[in-house]
């Protein structure tokens, strides 16, 4: 018989992410993945097992994009439904500066950078349109 709270298995459901927010001339970073080349999400991911939160994003920042972040300070944290995994989902999000040029890698299938008023053509996951967009532009 599993002994799990439903607190536990709660937590243990909701997909933990570390984002950057990253902010050049107004307009910030998004990126798409290849497993959903339509939606336009910050880049980061999962940190791995025992993996803090601000070491996660350097390894993604770096796997994602070739790019190593240069400054880094927390930012916002957000609670929703995961866009693509449709689960719960706690976002923490830095807000950083990049040591070079991004370019898509690993996973990634495109880069953007918007200021959100690029139309209906961009399709920004609602984590990023309605949270992140209003803080940082």
């Amino acid at each position: 018989m599993d002994s799990r709270t439903a607190q536990e298995e709660h937590a243990a459901a909701e997909l933990i992410v570390s984002a950057a927010a990253v902010v050049r001339e107004g307009r910030l970073l998004v990126v798409s993945k290849t497993a959903a080349r339509g939606l336009f999400y910050l880049p980061g991911g999962k940190p791995e097992p025992g993996e803090s939160l601000r070491a996660a994003l350097d390894r993604e920042l770096r796997e994602e994009l070739g790019v190593a972040p240069r400054s880094v300070t927390p930012l916002t944290e957000i609670r929703g439904t995961a866009a693509l995994e449709g689960v719960p989902m706690r976002m923490t999000v830095f807000r950083a500066t990049l040591d070079g040029q991004p370019e898509p890698g690993a996973e990634i299938a495109a880069l953007r950078w918007t200021d959100g008023t690029d139309g209906p053509g961009l399709n920004l996951a609602p984590a990023v349109r309605n949270h992140v967009l209003p803080l940082v532009l």
